[in-house]
């Protein structure tokens, strides 16, 4: 009875325990399923965030691909500009052709205006004094018109022979480019000669600058600066748009400074630095003044 007694006592004060016991493993087991509803929630966050991710490189995916097309359509444009640019010479040479050809038109049309002009200013005078003067002036004036006549003639004749004779069977071009050849070769008297005769020739040509500029150039380079100055002052006089007016003035001044007349050369210098900022030329001028200057500085 005793152990029975026992048994039960035992028993009823083991019971809160269990009881306890059940109760804290019902909180470690809610506990446990709270934290993983909490991991879950944040699975499906973070499953979210990657799928915007996912987004955000597909859409720079797309990008890289419009730029990689835009990247190749440049290179195709490069390539299509290189082989522009590959015909450019050609139709540079076309477009040279052409402009010689022009040039040789329109030289031969003033030979054809000179030679009108020239036959026809004598038929004029006399026309002109026969309209003046009555019937009975004109039979005395014949003889004096026939002299004034034959003075106009000796004179046209008296210009013709200081021309320089033109060569048979040449155009204006191939003369101009012979003499430019001769110069090229060192053969400055040929050059002067055939420049001269195209000037002569062809006083109306877009060219007939360019053979008295080069015409300096010979002087110049046989080192006769007087004959040299002479056709470079010329040149700026008579055609002071020439393309090469800069380069007289440079080779100008630079013939004064071998002469010694340094005061001109770098008033010229100056001038032409001036009118000429941008040229190519106005650099080595600007150089010279920069000698000039300090050569004076030391003589003083």
């Amino acid at each position: 009875m005793a152990n029975r007694l026992f048994l039960r006592i035992f028993l009823f004060l083991l019971i809160p325990f269990l009881l306890c016991a059940t109760q804290k493993e019902k909180k470690a087991y809610e506990l446990i399923y709270q934290d993983i509803q909490i991991l879950k929630q944040q699975v499906l966050k973070l499953d979210k965030k990657i799928g915007l991710h996912q987004d955000e490189l597909q859409a720079i995916k797309q990008q890289m691909g419009e730029i990689i097309s835009l990247v190749r359509a440049l290179q195709s444009q490069q390539v299509s500009m290189q082989e522009d640019q590959k015909k450019v010479p050609a139709q540079y040479q076309i477009v040279l052709e052409k402009l010689d050809g022009i040039t040789m038109q329109l030289s031969r049309f003033s030979a054809d205006l000179m030679e009108i002009k020239k036959t026809s200013l004598p038929l004029l005078q006399q026309v002109e004094q026969a309209e003046d003067s009555g019937e009975s002036q004109e039979e005395e004036q014949q003889p004096q018109a026939a002299d004034d006549t034959g003075e106009a003639l000796q004179q046209g004749e008296g210009e013709e022979e200081s021309k320089s004779p033109l060569p048979p069977n040449l155009s204006p071009q191939e003369i101009y480019n012979m003499a430019y050849a001769d110069y090229l070769k060192g053969n400055f008297a040929l050059a002067i000669d055939g420049f001269k005769i195209y000037q002569d020739n062809f006083s109306q040509s877009p060219f007939a600058d360019n053979a008295l500029y080069w015409i300096g150039e010979c002087y110049f380079s046989q080192k006769e600066y007087e004959e040299a100055i002479s056709r470079y002052n010329e040149l700026i006089l008579n055609y002071p748009l020439g393309d090469k007016v800069p380069a007289a003035y440079l080779h100008k001044g630079i013939s004064l400074t071998e002469l010694d007349r340094k005061e001109e050369a770098l008033s010229v210098f100056k001038l032409m630095v001036s009118k000429y900022p941008l040229e190519e030329e106005t650099k080595i001028a600007q150089e010279k003044i920069k000698e000039l200057i300090s050569k004076n500085e030391r003589h003083q």
